[in-house]
């Protein structure tokens, strides 16, 4: 499927109408993030370096995107979009302050971040969901596969679930179920 700029704005104001103040921020315009950035490569010491250049964060309903965000594909941000919005629904759902609490700390920060896992996961799904319905069946590859858990099983989300066979089932079931609709 191409999509266009005019696919991509029609969902950010589908998004806007959910969340009036929605917005899309360079990283790298933003104090806040480049002290995030700082914190988190002294905690993971030095693992954690994609922050900046890889990673999308949510705060709210402010979407910050990496110095890399304009040479992604249209496809690639809508489903990035596609995940963030998850993140602000839960956020909707549980509260911004409970939800905050909750993904950085419950019940530990570091190894098992049961409710971080959890709302990743759900976010996660929606990116699969984005990508069959950009790409269709093919882009279930083992690559895909290995790059999304080894987010729950590395730095970039601070090695929030130790069981690789949790994982495995989780994204086993979740496409099996995509492409058996």
């Amino acid at each position: 499927m191409m999509l266009s700029k005019v696919d991509y704005d029609k969902l950010t104001a589908e998004i806007k109408r959910e969340f009036p103040d929605f917005e899309v921020i360079p990283k790298n315009s933003s104090k806040l993030m480049k002290t995030i950035d700082w914190f988190l490569r002294t905690i993971t010491f030095g693992k954690m370096n994609k922050f900046m250049t890889e990673f999308t964060t949510t705060l709210g309903n402010k979407i910050y995107v990496s110095t890399e965000w304009d040479n992604r594909s249209i496809t690639t941000q809508m489903s990035t979009l596609r995940h963030e919005r998850v993140h602000m629904r839960q956020a909707k759902k549980y509260g911004r302050f409970l939800f905050s609490l909750a993904y950085l700390l419950f019940p530990f920060p570091v190894g098992f971040a049961y409710f971080r896992a959890k709302a990743e996961m759900e976010a996660y799904e929606e990116t699969l969901r984005a990508m069959h319905e950009f790409y269709g069946p093919s882009v279930f590859t083992k690559a895909t596969k290995e790059v999304i858990l080894s987010y729950f099983t590395g730095p970039e989300y601070f090695w929030m679930w130790p069981w690789r066979s949790d994982l495995e089932s989780w994204y086993d079931n979740f496409v099996d179920k995509l492409l058996n609709k």
